[in-house]
């Protein structure tokens, strides 16, 4: 089925008007955690200042150090932050599987970290900790293979498919007259051909793209028109100007957060604007205050001295004569610095928690603590960070490695898997730090029952036969995220097992010929002996 301009149009006002109610309160969000976007319901004007009624910005630290956090300790261009595995455990064994894969992430890491994709990606994480949802697309470029764009929540409009998964999205922007000619030629519609024909060259138009999963189609043939989702784009006229499509979804719509029911997600930020508000309130009374300490205000007799006052260093007044007893005092108010600062702090912190810079804090400096400490009390922190975390894989990072993977494949940068597995599904394993992070509650198991199975073996050593020392080393390395280069596998161990026995065997079957020869030898010198003694005789 495919659909005319005037349906898509429709739809979109429709998924737009359930999206209007979100906009004042990303507004505010925005302005008080990520002012420098905070165009949702405002527009833009070039070179426009930054807000200048915010007193405070915790809220903006908060959420510049959650960013670099997650990009730091999730998706970090200088470590390794995935793997990829096949979903058939025996799979990963066959030959060539496990070279082909290590290729296959070498490729995707270079490609990625060659784009632009570490500066989009901290975009999409300052967007989920202001507003809780964010949009990021990636389309093929003729010179890094792969582009990415984080797009303004302002102009977008999603929905989503029945298992909660967004496939549809619609997007509002402007063109210039000449740009909407470069790209679509006469196509562009009437009122583009007359500017360009009056030279009005620059005069904005705005377009609507429409992507949605196309349910007419046929799976045999491969152009634009009959890929899995379509993309139209319909000019200012309503008017379809090109139509197109997309192998795989190029749109990630993360959500920080999530209700069952709502489309958008939820931040940090919600949880504590309250308090960015009324901290923001509170540190611009404690500047009126300590302004009124420093340059109080002054208390003057009523006619004592002749107006105007001169304040500034060096100012002259002159008194009346005929008030020779009235002086100019400054007005004590009575303000309480300290306590309106230990309140700011109070405020401070539950900001910061809600952002988790305390847990990122801790990632970045473990000088005083031990291992142990930092585990429990990364755990501990984990718990709070680990939902988002899961949400920000699964919307994020799997359908971005996905669709790479997909495009160096067409491109030939990535070789075609080796034959067995072109029937066969890979999965994405994550391990850097923060990933790692929400295994060391099971790291803390392990070493628990080996701590008591330890102490039972000293009563009775047969409990050991309980524990597959070989599967626990296997299970401690995947979740600390150690390079599997260098953990042999279970054919390699078995045969240094082997090798090993027979080295024992042999040695043993050395030591019993050199046992049974001393025994002959010992028995032909008792026997010589013995006949000396008797030619002595």
């Amino acid at each position: 089925m495919s659909y005319t301009a005037q349906q898509l149009v429709k739809r979109y006002q429709t998924v737009k008007a359930a999206r209007q109610s979100w906009d004042s309160y990303w507004q505010e969000l925005a302005y008080y955690t990520l002012p420098r976007k905070a165009y949702v319901t405002e527009t833009k004007s070039p070179g426009s200042k930054l807000p200048t009624d915010l007193y405070d910005s915790t809220g903006i630290n908060a959420n510049q150090v959650l960013a670099a956090g997650l990009h730091g300790y999730l998706t970090n261009p200088q470590s390794k932050w995935f793997s990829l595995r096949m979903q058939e455990y025996k799979a990963n064994n066959i030959a060539g599987v496990k070279e082909w894969l290590n290729e296959s992430e070498e490729r995707i890491y270079d490609v990625l970290n060659s784009s632009n994709f570490n500066q989009e990606i901290h975009e999409v994480y300052m967007d989920l900790g202001a507003i809780g949802t964010s949009v990021m697309y990636e389309e093929e470029d003729l010179k890094d293979f792969v582009r990415f764009y984080t797009l303004p929540i302002g102009n977008l409009a999603i929905a989503e498919d029945d298992t909660g998964r967004v496939n549809t999205v619609f997007i509002e922007f402007e063109f210039t007259a000449e740009q909407a000619f470069k790209k679509w030629g006469k196509k562009a519609g009437k009122q583009v051909l007359e500017c360009m024909d009056k030279k009005l060259y620059d005069k904005p138009f705005g377009f609507l793209q429409c992507v949605y999963p196309r349910t007419d189609r046929d799976v045999n043939k491969k152009d634009a028109q009959n890929m899995e989702y379509a993309s139209t784009w319909i000019s200012k006229e309503n008017k379809i100007i090109q139509e197109g499509g997309y192998k795989e979804f190029p749109f990630f719509v993360p959500r920080f957060s999530k209700v069952s029911g709502d489309i958008y997600g939820y931040s940090p930020a919600m949880n504590v604007l309250p308090d960015i508000k009324m901290l923001n309130s509170m540190a611009k009374t404690i500047i009126i205050s300590a302004q009124k300490i420093v340059d109080p205000p002054l208390q003057v007799p009523n006619e004592a001295f002749l107006l105007p006052l001169r304040t500034m260093p060096g100012g002259i007044n002159i008194r009346n004569a005929g008030y020779p007893g009235e002086d100019i005092r400054p007005l004590q108010t009575g303000g309480n610095i300290p306590v309106g600062l230990e309140m700011e702090q109070e405020r401070r912190q539950i900001i910061q928690r809600a952002f988790f810079v305390d847990l990122f804090m801790l990632l970045a400096d473990k000088k005083n603590m031990t291992a142990t400490e930092v585990q429990e009390r990364v755990s501990e922190k984990m718990l709070l960070l680990g939902p988002a975390l899961g949400r920000l894989m699964s919307e994020l990072l799997d359908p971005i490695i996905t669709r790479t993977f997909n495009i160096l494949l067409r491109n030939g940068v990535i070789s075609p898997p080796p034959p067995g597995l072109e029937n066969e599904d890979y999965v994405v394993e994550y391990v850097s730090p923060l990933a790692r992070a929400q295994k060391i509650g099971e790291i803390n198991s392990i070493n628990s029952v080996l701590m008591l199975v330890g102490q039972m073996a000293q009563v009775n050593p047969l409990v050991l036969d309980k524990i597959d020392m070989d599967k626990t080393v296997d299970e401690i390395s995947d979740i600390h995220g150690v390079n599997p280069d260098l953990i042999r596998d279970d054919d390699e161990v078995e045969d240094i097992r082997a090798a090993r026995q027979q080295q024992q065997e042999a040695m043993i079957k050395l030591q019993g010929a050199q046992a049974a020869a001393d025994v002959v030898k010992t028995g032909a010198e008792a026997k010589r002996a013995n006949q000396e003694a008797i030619n002595a005789r």
